[in-house]
C-alpha cells in the first residue's frame, strides 16, 4: 500500500472526502429534481413518463456512486490509500456535514463508495459509519425562501371547510378541480363518521408536509390532525376524475389505513424534501411502530433504508439469543429461505443449481429481482433488500440450516472466523405463507385469503405481470391481511405472454388423457387450467367461485392484456374503493346540479 506524508494525507483527505460530498450532492439534486418533475407529469396525466420516471430514480443511486468511484480511482488512486488516509477522510467528511440538511444519507453514500473501493477484509469501522455521526434532530432549511417541513392550519379560526379547502389550494396545482367544494365537504362528512362530532380544544390544527408525494396515478396531501389528546392522520389522495380536472378522492383517517399506502408491496414515493429526517420523523407521529428504514425506503431513500435496516439487524443480534432456521412452508426449488423467529424478516439465498422442472438460471433470477425492485408493484409484490457479504455469527445458525447452506448454496458461503459470510442474500418482510394460512384458517379466513388471492392476481395483470407458478405456497398474507406475490423467479410480462383457452378434445383419448392434447408454447398460458391445482379444497372452491367466478376465464387475462398493449396505465387504489368519495357518497356525485350538503 502507497503511504503518504502526514500532511500530503491529511489534503488528500480532505480532498477525497468533499469529491465525496459533491457526488453524494449531485445525487441529492437528482432526487429532488425527480420529484419536481413528477409534479408536472402528474398535472399532464403523463402516466407513462411518470413510471418511466420512478425506474430511473430507482437506478440513479448506484449510477452516483460508480461515478465517484471512478472519479476517486482516477484522481488519486483510491485503491492504494492506506488506512490512516481513510481515517482522515472520514474525519473530515464528517466536520463537512456540520450544517449539512442530509447528513444521515450522505453517510449511506460515503459506506456505498468506501464499500466499493474497499474489500470486506480491510474496512472496518475506523472507515465507515457503523452508527451516525451526526444528528438529525431539528435540522430545518433555514433559508428565507426555503418552505418549511410542514405547514400548521388553525380550523377554529376560519372554520373547519375554509381550512380545508386553502390546505389543497395551497399546493398551487396547475389542474383546476371538478368540485372542490363538494369535495371537501365529503372530508368533513367522512371526519364526523369517524370522530363524532368533535369538540375543539384550544390545540385544534392541521399539520400539513409541504410538498406532495407522488405515485402511480395519485397525488398525495399527507399530514396529522391535533385536537387535545388526539392525533390522527390527515391523507389526502389527489386524482385525475376527467380530461384536465382533478378531485380529492377520499381522506384516510386511521392509522391501518396508513400502513397500507406506506407498506413494503408498493413503489416508492417521490417527495422533494430538502430534510429528510424530518419527513420521517413527522411521518412516525402518525406511524409509530414503523421503522424507521421502512419510511426512508417508502420515500424513495431505498439505500437509507437499507442502512437503518441492516443497523436494526446488528442491534438486534446483540439483544438475542435465538437461532436462525429454516422459514416454515414448502421448501422452494429456487431459493434457500430462513429467518430468525424473533426478527419480523426472511432471508433468501439463491441456491446454486436447480432440479428439473426448473429451467433458469441464477442471473436469470437475479434479474426478475431486479425487474420487480424497477416496476410498479401496486400493492401485490413484496419490496425486497439485496445484500452483499452479510456476516452472521454461526453459533446463531441452526446446524440444519448450516447443512442446507453448505450443500445447496456453497458458492454463496464462505467462513470467516466466528461468523458464516453470505455472498448475497435477499430480505423481505416476513409473511404467513397462504397456503398454510388457508389450511389452518377459520372458515372467514379462508374466504378472506381467496378473496385476497384472486384480487393480488387481477392487480398484478394490470400491473403487466405474470407470476408464472400461481400456486398460493407462492403468496403471503401481510400483517393488515393483504395477500401478496414473493416468487419471482418465473414471472413474466403479461404482454409477453399468450392467453390461450384450451381447445376442445379431439376425441375421448384426449379427453381422458393427463398430458395436454394441443402444443403448448414456452410463453403460453391457459387460465382454464388453474383450477386443477388451486380449487382441491371444498372451502376454499366454495370461496373462490363465490369472489371469482371469472378467474379462470381466458377473457379476463386477455382483456387485461389487451388494455396494456393499447397503452392504458390502470388505475390503483392502495385503499378500499369503497371509501372513494364517489362511491360512499354517490348521491353527491350524481348529477352536476346537484346542492352541495355542508358539514357545520
Amino acid at each position: 500500500m502507497k503511504h503518504f506524508p502526514k500532511l500530503l494525507s491529511s489534503q488528500i483527505g480532505f480532498d477525497v472526502a468533499q469529491t465525496m460530498l459533491d457526488g453524494f450532492n449531485r445525487h441529492y439534486r437528482n432526487f429532488c429534481d425527480a420529484a419536481v418533475r413528477a409534479r408536472m407529469l402528474f398535472e399532464a396525466a403523463d402516466w407513462h413518463a411518470l413510471q418511466q420516471l420512478a425506474r430511473e430514480r430507482i437506478a440513479s443511486y448506484d449510477e452516483r456512486v460508480k461515478a465517484c468511484v471512478v472519479a476517486l480511482e482516477d484522481e488519486y488512486g483510491a485503491e492504494s490509500i492506506d488506512g490512516e488516509v481513510w481515517q482522515q477522510i472520514k474525519l473530515h467528511y464528517i466536520g463537512l456535514l456540520t450544517t449539512h440538511r442530509q447528513p444521515e444519507c450522505a453517510e449511506t453514500f460515503f459506506n456505498s463508495v468506501c464499500c466499493k473501493i474497499l474489500h470486506r477484509s480491510y474496512f472496518n469501522n475506523d472507515f465507515i459509519f457503523v452508527r451516525p455521526a451526526i444528528s438529525t434532530e431539528y435540522i430545518e432549511n433555514d433559508e428565507p425562501a426555503a418552505k418549511p417541513t410542514y405547514r400548521a392550519y388553525y380550523p377554529g379560526k376560519d372554520g373547519l371547510a375554509a381550512t380545508l379547502e386553502r390546505i389543497v389550494t395551497n399546493f398551487q396545482l396547475e389542474t383546476p378541480f371538478e368540485d372542490l367544494g363538494r369535495d371537501v365537504d365529503c372530508i368533513m362528512q367522512t371526519m364526523l363518521d369517524t370522530f363524532g362530532v368533535v369538540e375543539p380544544k384550544p390545540n385544534f390544527q392541521i399539520h400539513v408536509l409541504s410538498s406532495l408525494f407522488f405515485r402511480h396515478k395519485g397525488a398525495y396531501i399527507v399530514g396529522r390532525i391535533i385536537n387535545g389528546d388526539l392525533l390522527a392522520p390527515f391523507v389526502v389522495p389527489v386524482r385525475h376524475v376527467e380530461e384536465g380536472k382533478l378531485a380529492l378522492d377520499t381522506v384516510l383517517l386511521r392509522l391501518e389505513q396508513l400502513l397500507i399506502l406506506f407498506s413494503f408491496s408498493h413503489s416508492y414515493f417521490l417527495v422533494d424534501m430538502e430534510v429528510p429526517s424530518a419527513y420521517v420523523e413527522f411521518l412516525r407521529t402518525i406511524m409509530p411502530r414503523k421503522a424507521k428504514g421502512e419510511i426512508y425506503t417508502s420515500l424513495g431513500l431505498q439505500k437509507q433504508g437499507k442502512n437503518l435496516f441492516y443497523r436494526d439487524l446488528l442491534h438486534h443480534l446483540r439483544h438475542s439469543s435465538d437461532r436462525f432456521i429454516s422459514a416454515p412452508g414448502i421448501r422452494g426449488m429456487v431459493m434457500i429461505v430462513f429467518t430468525l423467529p424473533s426478527f419480523p424478516y426472511v432471508f433468501k439465498v439463491i441456491k446454486d443449481s436447480f432440479p428439473a422442472p426448473k429451467e433458469t438460471t441464477r442471473e436469470q433470477v437475479v434479474q426478475k429481482y431486479q425487474l420487480v425492485k424497477r416496476h410498479d408493484r401496486l400493492g401485490r409484490l413484496a419490496d425486497t433488500l439485496e445484500y452483499s457479504s452479510v456476516a452472521l455469527p454461526v453459533a446463531r445458525l441452526d446446524e440444519a440450516l448450516v447443512r442446507e447452506l453448505e450443500t445447496l448454496a456453497p458458492s454463496m458461503i464462505e467462513y470467516e472466523g466466528e461468523n458464516l459470510v453470505i455472498r448475497h442474500v435477499y430480505i423481505e418482510r416476513r409473511m404467513v405463507p397462504l397456503n398454510l394460512y388457508l389450511q389452518n384458517g377459520s372458515d372467514a379466513e379462508v374466504e378472506h385469503g381467496v378473496r385476497e388471492y384472486g384480487n393480488a392476481v387481477k392487480d398484478l395483470l394490470r400491473a403487466n405481470i405474470f407470476p408464472g407458478d400461481m400456486l398460493y405456497k407462492n403468496f403471503g398474507v401481510t400483517r393488515n391481511g393483504r395477500v401478496v406475490f414473493y416468487d419471482y423467479d418465473e414471472i413474466e410480462y403479461l404482454t409477453d405472454c399468450n392467453v390461450r383457452a384450451v381447445p376442445p378434445p379431439r376425441n375421448e383419448e384426449d379427453e381422458l388423457s393427463g398430458e395436454p392434447w394441443y402444443p403448448v408454447g414456452p410463453r403460453d398460458i391457459f387460465p382454464e387450467t388453474y383450477g386443477t391445482f388451486l380449487l382441491g379444497d371444498p372451502r376454499v372452491k366454495r370461496a373462490f367461485l363465490a369472489h371469482h367466478a371469472d378467474f379462470f376465464e381466458p377473457a379476463l387475462w386477455q382483456e387485461s392484456r389487451a388494455r396494456l398493449i393499447a397503452g392504458e396505465v390502470p388505475d390503483c387504489f392502495p385503499y378500499d374503493a369503497s371509501i372513494r368519495f364517489s362511491v360512499r357518497y354517490p348521491e353527491r356525485f350524481a348529477r352536476e346540479d346537484a346542492p352541495a350538503v355542508r358539514v357545520a
